[in-house]
């Protein structure tokens, strides 16, 4: 019982960040592509706190004004897009990271109920049995309360584990379409930097 409300509380939970992720990702994409300049997006950032693609993006962001501020060693064009896109997938990875957390709680109760279930009918029988050698008879008064502690136990675990394996599958493919989501946008990220600095080179 406690694995269950401990998995109905995953799923809840999960769903309301999935979701919230999901609209402030929306909203983000739909200012980034209207925003005039970086400083103007960033700030509109700091009202998308869930939204994964924004924070890679201000860490794509934080990594640029770094490498622009470098004086020293003046790195190559192809050195600060590595730079930048190592930033983008660290970020990514750790957003993918969070949304996954306790995900996998779902798989391994899913998996493990049916047969926390099936342990407890085997000892509801074992019990019946049991009450049958004690009292000598194999009446329904004597087998009915093992078997119904046997039914519900396996009610239980079947129970605990049908929503555990429907909300994991779900939850997968959101965090995987999410991942998608930020590598798409690292790209077009990259490609948009990528132009800058060759409209940068040829005005020098």
């Amino acid at each position: 019982m406690s694995a269950s409300l401990f998995c109905w509380a995953i799923i809840i939970s999960k769903w309301r960040t999935l979701s919230l992720a999901q609209k402030q990702d929306e909203k983000f994409l739909a200012l980034f592509w209207k925003g005039k300049s970086i400083e103007e997006i960033v700030n509109n950032c700091e009202n998308l706190p869930n939204s994964p693609i924004a924070s890679i993006f201000k860490y794509g962001v934080k990594e640029l004004r770094k490498i622009s501020g470098v004086d020293n060693n003046n790195p190559s064009q192809s050195e600060r897009i590595e730079n930048i896109c190592r930033a983008l997938s660290r970020a990514a990875s750790h957003e993918v990271s969070s949304l996954e957390k306790n995900v996998p709680w779902l798989a391994t109760t899913a998996s493990a109920a049916p047969f926390i279930g099936l342990f407890g009918t085997v000892w509801g029988i074992m019990n019946s049995f049991q009450s049958i050698g004690a009292t000598g008879a194999a009446n329904l008064a004597v087998v009915a309360p093992g078997i119904s502690e046997a039914l519900i136990t396996t009610a239980t675990g079947i129970a605990t584990a049908i929503p555990a394996v429907i909300a994991y599958n779900y939850f997968a493919g959101q965090i995987k379409k999410v991942a998608v989501d930020m590598e798409c946008f690292s790209q077009d990220f990259i490609n948009i930097i990528q132009r800058s600095f060759m409209s940068g080179k040829k005005g020098n």
